[in-house]
């Protein structure tokens, strides 16, 4: 693969026929019997707003009794990997025990994302 073809975006990548422009003289080419099957998965991360006028902490657990790390601007999204139990919390989308993890070590109370449910939308965390 040359460097102008890892530049491409994935779609146009797997679209590629292999009509484009011909390699410069003295350029590698790969012999098409021998190069491996690329196989694309799309992988689309689904980012959840913040409640709108808020910026919300991130915290290292799921409860108010962790550290803060970090806080969420106003306007911010975020994509949940995994949710969990934590303490109970009220905020703009009701009162929820459950914290959506949106990093390694970072936590914020699903009271203040707006994932469209009161319960989980996502795999529990371990």
């Amino acid at each position: 693969m040359t460097l102008g073809e890892a530049e491409k975006p994935l779609t146009e990548a797997v679209a590629d026929t292999g009509t484009g422009p011909e390699p410069a003289a003295g350029a590698a080419t790969a012999d098409p019997v021998e190069a491996p099957a690329v196989h694309a998965l799309a992988v689309v991360a689904t980012h959840y707003p913040i409640a709108p006028g808020y910026s919300v902490n991130v915290r290292s657990g799921p409860g108010t009794n962790h550290g803060v790390v970090r806080i969420l601007p106003v306007g911010a999204s975020v994509s949940v990997n995994c949710q969990m139990y934590g303490t109970t919390e009220t905020g703009p989308y009701g009162t929820t025990r459950i914290w959506d993890n949106i990093a390694n070590g970072q936590f914020v109370s699903d009271a203040y994302v707006h994932t469209g449910s009161d319960g989980f939308i996502a795999p529990r965390c371990d």
